[in-house]
C-alpha cells in the first residue's frame, strides 16, 4: 500500500499543500512558523540536550538532598511548595541526574485520555524509566484517586528499577495521605541571587559584586518567581546583543529592569485622575496594539467604545483634539517608522493589569472586543501575534483560560477570514504552555478531537498545535489527540491528520509502542476504518520486532489487516517479506504474519500465495526468496497442527 498523499503537516523544511488553495496553505505555514518561533522561546525540557541546558544554569533549592536521596532509597519522591518556587524545574533535575539506563525519561499524562482510569498505570513503566508526573494543578478527585494508586504503581517502579518524580498541589496539600508523607520534601525557594548570576555567567556575562547589590535589582530578585529571574538574565543577554558590549552591565541592567518596572501604583494613579471615557479607551487600546500604526489605536479605541455601550460624540470632528495630541496627552510617543508606544517602558503592561485586574464585569466585553480589533485593525502579522500574546497572558493570569478557547473557535468558524488561523493557533499554544491551566487546554483539545461537530478549520488548527506545540512537551497526549483527529477527519485534512500521527509515532520507540497498541486495539474493535490505514503505514517489520509485546500488537493488527482483500495489503506484505532478507529479522517478521492468519485458513492461504508470487519475481535473489516462503509454510503448517508428510506417522 502507498504512503497517504498530502505533506506531514509539522515538517519545517517543506511547505504544505492542503487542498485547500494557494492563500489557506501560505496561512497554514504562517501558523506552524509562528509556533515554531514561540515554541523555540520555551524549550523542551523533557529532551536530554534542553534538560542539560536547564541543568546548567539550575540552582539547588533548599531540602534538594532531601529529595535526592529519597528519590534513591523508594525510586519516588514527591515535591511539594508555592507555585513559582521552582518545583517542576527541581523534580526534573532530579530525574535529570540519575544514571542514564535503557528506559525513557518522559512525562505521564496528567488528563484521563480514552479512559478514566488513573495516570498511574503501571503498563506505562518499562526497565530503567524516568517518569515526571506534574499534579499542580489537578482537582480533588483525580488527585485522591491517584494517591489511592500509587503503592502499587511504587512497587512496580523498584521491580523496573524505574524512578518517579511527583509535583504535588500545593492547594490541596491538606488531602496528601498519611502513608505518603514520609515520601514528601516541601521545597524551598532557591537564592534569586544565585541563580541570576548562574544565568548570566551561562552567557558569558560577569559582572562586579557591587554591580549585584543596587536596591531596585535587590528589591525585584526579592519579589520575582524564579522564571522571571531567568526572565531578567535573558533581558540582560539580549540588551547587551543589542546595545552593544562597550555600553557595560550597569547599562543592560538598567534598561532591562526598566522593562521589568513595577508601575502599578502610578497606572492606577492616572486612570482614577481621568474621567473621560474616550482617554481610558485610548489608554486601554495603546497598551494592547502597543507598537501598531495610530489608526490601527484608533480603530480599536472606536470599537471598545462601541462595545461598552459610550454613546457617540456628536461634537463636530474638527472641534475635537487630533489623534497626536490626544495620544500624547496619555503619555504616548510616535516612533520614526510611526509607529505609537508609551514612553514609559514597561507603562502597557501595567495599564492592561489593572483593566483586567480592576474592571472584572467587563472581560467578556473586552473578549468580544479584541476579536473583532483582530480582523479591522489592519495590523500586520507581527503586530497581531504580539497582541494575542498580550492579551493570553491576561486572560490566563485572571483565570479565564476558557476565552482563549472561545477566541480559537470563533477564529476558526466556517465564515472566519483565512489569516485568523495563526492567530487561533498561537492563542491555543499559549494556553498549552502555561503552567496553570495547561491541563485545561490539553483537555479542551482533547474534548474536540472527538467531537464530530468540530470546524474543519479547528481541525486543521489542531492538527498544528498538537504538532508543533502539544508534541513537545506532552508527546503521549498529543499522539492521543492526533489519532482522533485522524479518525474523524476526511479529505486532505484527514490526510494531513495521519501523516501528523504517523510522523510522531515515528519519533520516539515509547511512542511508537504506544500508538501500535492503540491501532491493534481499534482494529480487534473495528469501529475505524482509518486504524487499518494507519496500521499498514507505521507497522515496521524491523524497529523493535524483538520484543514479544510489539509482535503482539502488530500480530493483532495484522489479523484485521488480512481480513481485507489481498490487493488492500499486498504491497505492504511485499515490504515485510523483502525485510526478510535479512536473517536476523526473518523469524520475528514470519511469526507475526503466520500469528495474524493462524485462526483464519483462507487468510493464511491468502498470505502464503502472495509471498509465492513474490518469491517468483525475477530480482536476483532467488535463493533467499524460495528459502523465506519455506519458512513461511513450514511455520503456517505448524501454527495449524499439520505435521509434514515426510515425518508423518
Amino acid at each position: 500500500m502507498n504512503e497517504f498523499p498530502g505533506s506531514i503537516i509539522n515538517e519545517a523544511r517543506s511547505a504544505v499543500h492542503s487542498g485547500e488553495g494557494a492563500q489557506y496553505n501560505f496561512y497554514v505555514q504562517a501558523a506552524a512558523s509562528r509556533l515554531r518561533e514561540q515554541a523555540s522561546r520555551r524549550p523542551l525540557v523533557i529532551a536530554r540536550a534542553d534538560r542539560e541546558h536547564l541543568y546548567r544554569r539550575f540552582v539547588p533549592p533548599p531540602r534538594l538532598q532531601q529529595a535526592r536521596q529519597l528519590l534513591h532509597d523508594s525510586c519516588a519522591v514527591l515535591l511539594d511548595g508555592i507555585p513559582g518556587s521552582g518545583r517542576r524545574t527541581a523534580a526534573l533535575m532530579l530525574l535529570h541526574e540519575l544514571p542514564d539506563a535503557s528506559g525513557s525519561f518522559h512525562e505521564l499524562p496528567d488528563t484521563s485520555d480514552d479512559t478514566t482510569a488513573s495516570p498511574l498505570d503501571v503498563h506505562d513503566i518499562h526497565h530503567g524509566d524516568r517518569l515526571l508526573l506534574d499534579l499542580s494543578e489537578v482537582d480533588e478527585s483525580r488527585y485522591l484517586g491517584i494517591q489511592e494508586e500509587f503503592s502499587d504503581f511504587r512497587s512496580h517502579l523498584a521491580r523496573k528499577s524505574a524512578h518517579l518524580a511527583m509535583v504535588l498541589p500545593h492547594h490541596l496539600s491538606y488531602l496528601l495521605r498519611g502513608e505518603l508523607r514520609p515520601l514528601t520534601v516541601g521545597m524551598g525557594r532557591p537564592s534569586p541571587k544565585r541563580l541570576f548570576i548562574r544565568h548570566l555567567r551561562c552567557e558569558n556575562i560577569s559582572p562586579r559584586e557591587d554591580e549585584l547589590n543596587g536596591p531596585d535589582l535587590t528589591a525585584h530578585l526579592a519579589r520575582a518567581p524564579m522564571r522571571d529571574v531567568a526572565a531578567l538574565a535573558d533581558r540582560i543577554r539580549r540588551c547587551r546583543d543589542t546595545a552593544g558590549a562597550d555600553q557595560g552591565f550597569p547599562h543592560w541592567l538598567a534598561e532591562s529592569l526598566a522593562g521589568a518596572a513595577d508601575h502599578t501604583a502610578r497606572v492606577a494613579a492616572d486612570i482614577s485622575a481621568e474621567q473621560n471615557g474616550r482617554r481610558k479607551a485610548l489608554l486601554l487600546s495603546l497598551a494592547v496594539f502597543h507598537g501598531t500604526l495610530p489608526s490601527a489605536i484608533l480603530q480599536a479605541t472606536n470599537g471598545l467604545l462601541t462595545v461598552l455601550g459610550h454613546p457617540p460624540d456628536t461634537t463636530p470632528r474638527l472641534e475635537h483634539s487630533d489623534l497626536h495630541a490626544e495620544l500624547t496627552a496619555i503619555g504616548a510617543e510616535t516612533l520614526p517608522d510611526g509607529r505609537v508606544q508609551f514612553r514609559l517602558q514597561g507603562y502597557d503592561q501595567a495599564v492592561r493589569n489593572h483593566f483586567w485586574t480592576f474592571l472584572p464585569d467587563i472581560r467578556c466585553q473586552l473578549r468580544d472586543w479584541f476579536s473583532t480589533c483582530l480582523t479591522q485593525t489592519g495590523a500586520d502579522q507581527s503586530e497581531r501575534s504580539a497582541a494575542v500574546a498580550r492579551y493570553a497572558e491576561q486572560g490566563l493570569r485572571t483565570h479565564r483560560p476558557e476565552d482563549l478557547t472561545w477566541l480559537a473557535k470563533q477564529w476558526t468558524l466556517s465564515t472566519a477570514r483565512a489569516d485568523l488561523l495563526p492567530d487561533a493557533s498561537q492563542v491555543l499554544a499559549l494556553g498549552l504552555a502555561d503552567d496553570q491551566h495547561g491541563r485545561f487546554f490539553r483537555q479542551q483539545i482533547y474534548d474536540w478531537s472527538k467531537d464530530t461537530t468540530t470546524s474543519p478549520g479547528l481541525r486543521r488548527v489542531l492538527i498544528l498545535v498538537c504538532s508543533e506545540a502539544m508534541a513537545r512537551s506532552h508527546p503521549d497526549q498529543a499522539l492521543v489527540r492526533l489519532h482522533h483527529l485522524a479518525r474523524r477527519s476526511s479529505g486532505t485534512l484527514g490526510a494531513d491528520a495521519r501523516q501528523a500521527v504517523v510522523g510522531l509515532a515515528r519519533t520516539d520507540n515509547r511512542l511508537y509502542r504506544r500508538m501500535l497498541d492503540r491501532l491493534a486495539t481499534g482494529i480487534a474493535q473495528g469501529h475505524w476504518a482509518t486504524d487499518v490505514d494507519l496500521f499498514l503505514t507505521l507497522a515496521d517489520p524491523v524497529r523493535l520486532i524483538r520484543s514479544p509485546s510489539v509482535r503482539d500488537s502488530l500480530a493483532l493488527g495484522w489479523t484485521g489487516v488480512l481480513n481485507r482483500p489481498a490487493d488492500y495489503w499486498t504491497t505492504r506484505t511485499v515490504g515485510w517479506l523483502n525485510a526478510c532478507s535479512d536473517g536476523r529479522y526473518r523469524d520475528p517478521a514470519l511469526d507475526v504474519l503466520v500469528a495474524a492468519s493462524a485462526t483464519d485458513v483462507r487468510a493464511s492461504g491468502r498470505l502464503y500465495r502472495v509471498a509465492l508470487d513474490w518469491s517468483r519475481a525475477d530480482t536476483g535473489d532467488t535463493s533467499r526468496r524460495e528459502e523465506t516462503v519455506s519458512d513461511l509454510l513450514r511455520k503456517i503448517n505448524a501454527a495449524q497442527g499439520i505435521t509434514p508428510y515426510s515425518h508423518a506417522v
